[in-house]
């Protein structure tokens, strides 16, 4: 595949400092993919759905979505099953990056159809290797369909 075929990964994230850990990890894994990042609940459903600045670029689906669980103006679980729900959205693998480890987050998220719940580890090393994990499996050996762009 090349380059200009590449499948983005959608980073939705409202910290910069995770923001910033996220593209060094991801770089560090050799992962070539384009990364959108957007920082909050709304704006990713509007890339997703191309409305607002993303309705004339209208960025092809990501292979992977990394989704924060505590976002402004709509949280990650909110994200989570509006994508879950829309017929055009709901094969794009969501993966809850999140530093919670409550229970009921893990169920919920799972019950709203996650593919994936990683708690961000605290270490740099250990989040830089969660990182690169969720990177080679999503985007590089998971198998997806090829959906077309409406």
């Amino acid at each position: 595949m090349s380059d200009s075929k590449l499948r983005s990964i959608l980073l939705v994230e409202d910290n910069a400092n995770d923001v910033e850990l996220t593209m060094i990890a991801l770089e560090r894994a050799g992962l070539p993919n384009p990364v959108h990042v957007v920082p909050d609940g709304e704006e990713a459903i509007a890339f997703l759905r191309h409305q607002n600045q993303w309705a004339r670029s209208k960025p092809a689906q990501p292979a992977v979505i990394l989704l924060d669980k505590k976002l402004p103006k709509v949280d990650g679980h909110e994200v989570l099953a509006t994508i879950k729900s829309d017929l055009a959205l709901k094969h794009i693998p969501v993966v809850m990056l999140t530093s919670s480890r409550e229970e009921t987050d893990l169920l919920k998220s799972y019950e709203l159809g996650v593919n994936a719940y990683v708690v961000k580890p605290v270490e740099f090393e250990d989040f830089m290797e969660a990182i690169r994990d969720i990177g080679a499996f999503w985007v590089v050996l998971n198998a997806k369909p090829e959906i077309k762009n409406s």
